[in-house]
């Protein structure tokens, strides 16, 4: 047991300030004095052993009558290992820019809020701990968090601009905040994996804005039960990751948001349930401009809410056939494949009988009319080989794109689609002047029409007639040679002419739309 006369002067100072939660500031106010990463070098003048602050925190110096007893203590070197493990802590503690000499253990421990903030600590091992209030570790070093599951934080756990050099493992842990930030590390750097699975519930918004996890973010059956006033259930806009794991029944009840997130590996929904906020209106996934290599949505079932991949650019893409909700916005996205979940087994989606149908869908889930997505999934058929497929989704777009315009263009739109498919199908020109050729032949053969010029001009040839008729350029001497006395068949020679007009503008038009696509 501690003696008030074996204390130094900094400990007899923070000793007298506990009772009325007063704080004690070591620092000299001078910049290159109280740097944390010197604190190595601070001498007896800024040291409090670690002893200390555990005898206070464990009721050696009683509160005084209407005043909170809180531990507050800045610009110190802590002496020694604070150890907590086991303790019922009942009162707060505050340490800011403090140089620590050993970890800081909290295994299985039950505090009150825990603030270590801008300062430097060789590691946190808080196994089981319980923390009724917010766990802060606000801008600082901390080596490692490796073995910190924590079984439950009651408010927030802040990790802002803090930078973590190991691991940290939060597998089991719950954390409590309805209605605000449950978890605030905008700006955290960890080096290590940060994992949150087992069990890990958080009742809040988890924000982790331009955080940067080389070692990965592993969230596998994680509850995100409750989110933020905003609807955001997880926030991780400009992070920089090497992988982001929510699969296994990773469930978020309010929005998951990767704007501008960088996965250097890995990003995946498999098996996860996105419910989207509870309005039912505001998106489940939004992921503009998001980058990753692999892309696996293929999730346990249909999203409640939109899903927002504008500018999204990934590799590999793979899903199934309940990863999309009824409205994607897919403008700008770029992917280098696709893969299909079929039961359990990943199959690319080229050369599937419905694959093309099932995209072309895919893709009118996206409000509006916009081409970039269907030029992007016909180059992905192009690459892959399959240049009929590809025509099919060019020629979904211009069917598409027909819908927007006004009612002389959108008939002229239907003319090209019915005779040649906008130069998709040039094939369809044969079909029609097949049939016109015997429509012309057969009627024309029935009957004997008059010459121009008697004596004159070659023999009269139905099949030649009607070729000539329907060819508007050059001549093969037939059409100006006869004439019909019947007037039903010389309005069907006038139409044939009509028709060969309008099928050979439409065939000149289609083509060269299609050469110039290619």
């Amino acid at each position: 047991m501690l003696s008030y006369d074996e204390l130094t002067s900094p400990e007899r100072e923070l000793w007298d300030a506990f009772p009325e939660g007063r704080r004690v500031d070591l620092r000299t106010g001078v910049p290159e004095e109280d740097r944390v990463a010197e604190g190595g070098r601070w001498g007896p003048e800024r040291t409090v052993r670690a002893a200390v602050i555990v005898a206070l925190l464990l009721g050696a110096n009683t509160a005084q009558p209407g005043a909170v007893a809180c531990l507050r203590l800045a610009g110190a070197r802590i002496s020694g290992r604070l150890n907590l493990a086991g303790a019922q802590v009942a009162y707060a503690l505050w340490l800011e820019d403090c140089w620590f000499e050993e970890s800081v253990d909290l295994l299985g421990a039950s505090t009150q809020t825990v603030v270590i903030t801008g300062s430097h600590v060789p590691g946190i091992e808080a196994y089981a701990a319980c923390v009724e209030g917010t766990l802060d570790l606000r801008r600082s070093v901390v080596e490692s968090l490796a073995s910190s599951p924590f079984n439950h934080v009651s408010t927030a756990l802040s990790l802002s601009d803090a930078r973590v050099t190991g691991g940290m493992l939060l597998n089991g842990a719950e954390i409590s905040a309805p209605g605000g930030w449950a978890v605030a590390a905008g700006g955290l750097v960890m080096e290590g994996g940060v994992t949150c699975r087992g069990g890990f519930v958080v009742r809040g918004e988890v924000r982790l804005l331009g955080a940067q996890l080389p070692g990965g973010l592993f969230m596998k059956g994680a509850q995100l039960v409750s989110p933020g006033p905003r609807g955001v259930a997880l926030a991780l806009d400009n992070a920089v990751a090497s992988t982001l794991d929510f699969s296994d029944g990773f469930m978020a009840n309010g929005t998951v948001r990767l704007r501008g997130t960088r996965i250097s590996d890995n990003l995946t929904f498999e098996g996860a349930v996105l419910n989207g906020p509870p309005d039912g209106r505001s998106p489940s996934l939004v992921a503009p401009r998001m980058q990753a290599v692999d892309f696996d949505f293929t999730l346990a079932q249909s999203p409640s809410g939109s899903v927002d991949l504008r500018g999204a650019q990934v590799s590999n893409l793979h899903d199934s056939d309940h990863s999309w909700p009824d409205v994607v916005e897919l403008d700008g996205f770029v992917y280098g494949s696709i893969k299909v979940d079929e039961g359990g087994e990943r199959r690319e989606a080229v050369g599937r009988r419905d694959s093309v149908a099932r995209r072309v869908a895919w893709i009118r889930r996206s409000p509006g009319y916009g081409p970039q997505p269907y030029e992007q999934l016909a180059s992905w058929y192009r690459k892959a080989g399959h240049d009929d497929d590809a025509r099919r989704v060019l020629l979904a777009k211009q069917r598409h794109r027909r819908r927007t315009l006004p009612g002389a263009a959108r008939m002229w739109g239907h003319l090209l689609d019915a005779t040649v498919g906008y130069g998709y199908r040039p094939w369809l020109a044969g079909v029609w002047l097949l049939a016109l050729t015997l429509l012309g032949t057969l009627s024309f053969g029935t009957h004997s029409p008059d010459p121009v010029k008697r004596g004159e001009g070659a023999p009269f040839q139905p099949l030649v007639y009607t070729l000539d008729l329907l060819i508007p350029i050059g001549g093969l001497g037939q059409r100006t040679a006869w004439y019909w006395p019947n007037d039903g068949l010389q309005w069907l020679a006038y139409l044939l002419i009509a028709f060969g007009w309008v099928l050979t503008t439409a065939v000149i038009a289609g083509v060269t739309r299609a050469l110039q696509k290619n």
